[in-house]
Formats: structure tokens, C-alpha cells, sequence
């Protein structure tokens, strides 16, 4: 994968991450926040950067966050 590729995608993860308010999230949706920013990345990264793979990657991860928030 390029470099140019996965900085900036690291890049927007930490941003998001960073302005949400945690505080007042459950468990839940912090789990889907985190599997979001992390399928996002995996997307961009099977995909070398291709849009439909990062948006994919980041609705399955969220998906999937979601579900492992729920049992905690």
C-alpha cells in the first residue's frame, strides 16, 4: 500500500476519534466508533486506497464494533 494512502486514512481516524465525546457514549457505541475507524483503515488498506473498500471496510467494522459493544 502507498504511504500517501494510509496517512491521511490514520490521519481522519484520529481526528474522529478525537472529537467525539466519550463521556457520554455506552459501550456500544464507542465499540462502533473504534470498529468504524479500524475497518476503515483495513479497507483502504486491502484496497490500495479505493473508496468503495474504505467505506465498506468502515460500515463492516462498525457493524462488527456494534456487536462486540453489545455482549460487553
Amino acid at each position: 500500500m502507498k504511504m500517501r494512502t494510509l496517512i491521511p486514512a490514520l490521519l481522519i481516524t484520529i481526528a474522529a476519534t478525537g472529537c467525539a465525546t466519550w463521556d457520554g457514549m455506552s459501550s456500544r457505541e464507542k465499540s462502533a466508533v473504534i470498529g468504524a475507524g479500524v475497518g476503515g483503515v483495513a479497507g483502504a488498506v486491502v484496497t490500495d486506497g479505493g473508496i468503495l473498500g474504505t467505506v465498506g471496510g468502515a460500515a463492516i467494522g462498525g457493524v462488527i464494533g456494534d456487536q462486540v459493544g453489545k455482549q460487553r
